[in-house]
């Protein structure tokens, strides 16, 4: 028998009720929103709290009052929030502490590398912006600690090859921590609202294949997402859920797409297509070992 197919679905992220009317905007709209996705087929939730740049304290108080509704309503599903804001990976990361602890989520977000996430401006001229998103060895170490200690599983953003450089090292060492997703990001267009990026590949076979002969023959469970557009307009899915691979949907990623019930609908007819059947939370959780 066939894999099943892990679906993930990204239910927000930064993505604004301005560039999509679908996108959920309250702690219970989110709620709501995710257990809709799993019902249709989602076994992996992700959110972002409605209100960014808070205390850890806060951060977790907000993302707990969704994730309680889930956890009470689809106990076995999947989730996880994402990083915070702040000048410390301590105040970047902490909020999963009270959570675990809670047994609110299951996994945690760890993107092991920096990156210029940008894109050229409207006119096609390019970003000449300060920002760098950081994360030094020292982080991805404190992250992967954070993980291992309390037992949820890295949720790995491959945004490009030196992140899954960094993933493959702590495997070869004996030192990832377990229960991982490693999932391999592509720029499919205007995820900033405007230009081109100025991170990942695009989502074209070829890249794709670089990743997999990366991999080679390490036994880690990965997944692909497009950032900016849909997934399906590119060959990416199609060709992951044939190489054995589980997808990642939602309104974080495809902010101009229809809604996150939407996409996991089509997520799961593409799955039936190819011949793979879509994993259920149970079988989701089987195969990370959580």
């Amino acid at each position: 028998m066939a894999t099943p197919v892990v679906i993930e679905v990204a239910v927000n992220g930064v993505t604004t009720r301005e560039r999509s009317p679908h996108v959920p905007s309250t702690t219970d709209e989110i709620a709501a929103d995710a257990i809709g996705c799993i019902d249709a087929g989602a076994s992996i939730v992700h959110i972002h709290n409605p209100v960014m740049r808070l205390s850890t304290t806060d951060a977790a108080a907000m993302y707990a009052e969704s994730l309680r509704i889930m956890r009470r309503e689809r106990p076995a599903a999947v989730l996880y929030p994402t990083m915070g804001g702040g000048a410390t990976i301590g105040e970047r990361y902490d909020h999963h502490l009270p959570l675990a602890g809670e047994g609110l989520i299951d996994m945690g977000v760890i993107d092991p590398g920096s990156v210029n996430l940008s894109s050229s401006d409207a006119d096609g001229s390019p970003p000449t912006g300060a920002y760098v998103y950081a994360n030094s060895p020292a982080d991805i170490g404190y992250m992967m600690d954070v993980c291992r200690a309390q037992n949820i599983g890295p949720s790995f953003a491959i945004y490009e090859p030196g992140f899954l450089r960094m993933v493959l090292i702590y495997q070869q060492a004996g030192q990832l921590a377990p229960h991982s997703l490693t999932k391999f990001y592509f720029s499919g267009g205007a995820y900033f609202g405007r230009g081109t990026p100025t991170f990942s590949a695009p989502p074209i076979v070829e890249a794709l294949d670089l990743y997999l002969a990366m991999l080679a023959d390490t036994p880690l469970p990965w997944g692909v997402a497009v950032l900016g557009g849909s997934i399906f307009d590119t060959p990416i899915a199609r060709r992951a859920l044939e190489r054995g691979g589980h997808l990642r949907v939602g309104l974080e990623d495809d902010a101009g797409g229809p809604a996150n019930v939407d996409q996991v609908q089509r997520a799961v007819a593409l799955c039936e297509q190819v011949g793979r059947p879509v994993a259920t939370c149970a079988q989701a959780r089987e195969l990370l070992a959580l």
